[in-house]
């Protein structure tokens, strides 16, 4: 794959990121918003006996601007860095065309950046958790996230090395099994942290978590299909033309 090649996916990565960050942006604005607004609402009634402090950026900006420019960035960002993993990826984990392989990468992102940290320290509201170990929380996520990735880049350096001798399928389940193993090891040895307080509403927590897992899956899902859309009329000569030759051929 030469440097135009890889440009050309660059820029299709990082509009696929923009498409999927504003379908992500509609999720995170109608699903956990409104969560948001409970969460915080139910921190201001118990900080009143405390005095709250003054806002510095009004909750109406925080939930449109703020929220916009967060996801959107994040979406081209993410974007660009899933375009440059799918170059490589492209051909070397087996014969799978540039739709299977950007639906591959997606999923894989969607595993290891957000689902397997989101299993051992999920994302919390507001007014859920300690502000002493918010530090020591955010360290222990991002280690998380590193975790995942980079154990899954070693769980797929196994299977390509184990498949001469087990076969595809055996050497890929064998694999899987030593990352889910490895990956619980760590869910074990690493600490936790139950800084929910008595009052608060399970249900709202529940639903607000899942709110943050729906975002990233919305995120990935649309990532993988743009993409793949993109990268198939890009590196399959007659890709573009072919739906259309089909339906003149149908329509005539």
């Amino acid at each position: 794959m030469n440097s135009i090649s890889v440009r050309a996916l660059l820029v299709r990565g990082m509009l696929a990121g923009l498409a999927a960050g504003v379908l992500a942006l509609l999720v995170a604005y109608f699903l956990g918003e409104s969560r948001v607004d409970a969460a915080i609402a139910l921190e201001e009634a118990h900080s009143h006996s405390h005095g709250a402090g003054e806002e510095l950026v009004s909750r109406t900006v925080q939930s449109t601007a703020g929220l916009a420019t967060g996801v959107l960035v994040f979406g081209v960002a993410t974007g660009g860095i899933a375009a440059l993993v799918f170059c490589y990826a492209l051909g070397r984990i087996g014969r799978f065309g540039p739709r299977a392989t950007a639906a591959l990468v997606a999923g894989a992102a969607l595993l290891t950046v957000y689902v397997v940290p989101f299993l051992k320290y999920p994302a919390n509201p507001p007014a859920v958790g300690n502000p002493d170990t918010i530090g020591r929380r955010t360290a222990l996520f991002f280690l998380m996230v590193a975790l995942g990735v980079l154990l899954a880049v070693a769980a797929v350096i196994l299977g390509k090395r184990l498949a001469p001798r087990l076969g595809n399928w055996n050497a890929t389940v064998a694999a899987s099994l030593a990352y889910v193993v490895v990956i619980g090891l760590s869910y074990v040895f690493l600490p936790s942290y139950d800084e929910v307080g008595e009052g608060f509403p399970a249900t709202l927590l529940w639903e607000f978590r899942l709110s943050t897992l729906a975002v990233q899956a919305t995120l990935w899902a649309a990532f993988g299909l743009v993409f793949g859309h993109l990268t198939e009329r890009l590196l399959v000569p007659g890709a573009a033309g072919s739906g259309a030759a089909h339906r003149t051929a149908v329509t005539g």
